[in-house]
């Protein structure tokens, strides 16, 4: 017997986390096709997946922005199933040795403000933008930016009036500290400002390798907050950019001096790049560094194995495996699975409700603590 979801997708290994749920791997019962699902129980503290769903739902038919195929409660989990991606930012900054290209930077830089204007402008902002939240896409739309995680975006206007939310004061951290921007580590009220200075250290973390704030001590959680924004505070744009075209630090300094309801000149951003790109006489091919790092190891292995069979027949070593798993979707990491997982679907077959058995879910967890996402956000902040 096999579990599902909705009667219409079964439930297969668990490939990943999100900020508040746990994704697996599925597979629709009409044609086989692979997608992938996020659940959450219901008995969380604070349940996220419906409204995650309803942001979605908004922000559907954007270049970059998952389809939700269905959502729905199965026995004791809220399920949200959407389409399938390949590995984020983050796994193809490992997988390239933690440092990436101007090129490939910049090649990024254009689809992510992009991304952040389209949100923008559907009345949302997203409040925890890092190199987790952005994956790849598969097959032809392998070199498409896609965006993810809408568990802490937050209505910043009406959608109507387009009246802005009011200027506060006193809040506490949303999203990831690493990538926090200094008015949000203020307790300041976030707005479209505060997105876009997360990207801003997004990009100097894919230039430099790391950031200063990276790696401090505390005994708590605040402490740690405190330190990482004292840091962030002292570092300044030019120490922080130096070593890399000024335009990284112009584009931090335009965000910086917004006001709180100004609405950034996106375009303006992106020409900034755009411009650089041309003038480092880069094309516009989409060749990223993870595809000429993985055509270069899959060259090397393929010398190897043809020198292996020129040499002779005597006590033949077999080939290492290949090391570039992380660059494969995440969907296709060997996962250790639950016996579990055989659980059958308590719905197929109308019986009286019973518990879906899959693994707890688990909140993803930053380094040393100072990465991780505010559980304390309900959804009232959000509204």
């Amino acid at each position: 017997m096999e579990l599902r979801v909705g009667n219409k997708y079964r439930i297969g290994r668990k490939i990943g986390s999100g900020s508040f749920g746990d994704i697996y791997l599925g597979t629709s019962i009409v044609n086989n096709e692979e997608v992938a699902i996020k659940l959450e129980s219901i008995k969380a503290k604070h349940p996220q997946l419906e409204y995650e769903a309803r942001v979605y739902k908004t922000l559907a038919g954007g270049i970059g922005i998952p389809f939700i195929r269905w959502f729905g409660t199965e026995c004791d989990y809220n399920a949200m199933v959407m389409d399938l991606l390949g590995p984020s930012l983050e796994d193809l900054f490992n997988f390239c040795s933690r440092k990436f290209s101007l090129k490939t930077v910049l090649l990024l830089a254009d689809q992510l403000i992009s991304r952040i204007e389209y949100i923008h402008s559907k009345n949302f902002i997203h409040r925890d933008i890092k190199p987790d939240n952005f994956l790849m896409g598969i097959g032809k739309r392998g070199n498409q930016v896609y965006v993810i995680d809408f568990g802490l975006a937050k209505k910043y206007r009406d959608p109507k009036s387009h009246m802005h939310i009011p200027y506060r004061e006193n809040k506490n951290l949303t999203g990831t500290a690493r990538y926090a921007s200094i008015n949000t580590h203020l307790g300041v009220e976030q707005s479209r400002r505060d997105d876009l200075e997360s990207l801003s250290y997004v990009m100097m973390y894919f230039c430099r390798g790391s950031l200063p704030w990276q790696g401090l001590k505390a005994a708590t959680k605040k402490q740690k907050y405190d330190r990482i924004m004292e840091k962030k505070m002292t570092t300044s744009t030019d120490i922080l950019c130096r070593g890399f075209p000024q335009e990284f630090a112009i584009y931090l300094n335009y965000v910086r001096s917004l006001r709180f309801d100004d609405k950034p000149d996106y375009s303006y951003l992106r020409k900034l790049f755009r411009d650089l790109f041309v003038r480092e006489g880069f094309q516009y091919d989409y060749v990223f560094d993870w595809t000429i790092y993985k055509y270069e190891k899959e060259s090397t292995r393929s010398q190897q194995m043809a020198m292996q069979q020129q040499q002779p027949q005597v006590q033949q070593q077999p080939l290492p495996p290949p090391q570039d798993d992380k660059y494969q979707p995440y969907y296709q990491q060997p996962v250790r699975t639950s016996r579990n997982d055989a659980v059958p679907n308590p719905m197929a077959n109308h019986e009286p409700r019973r518990r879906l058995q899959v693994p707890p879910p688990q909140q993803a967890m930053g380094q040393a603590g100072m990465d991780q996402n505010d559980p304390r956000v309900n959804q009232s902040d959000r509204l």
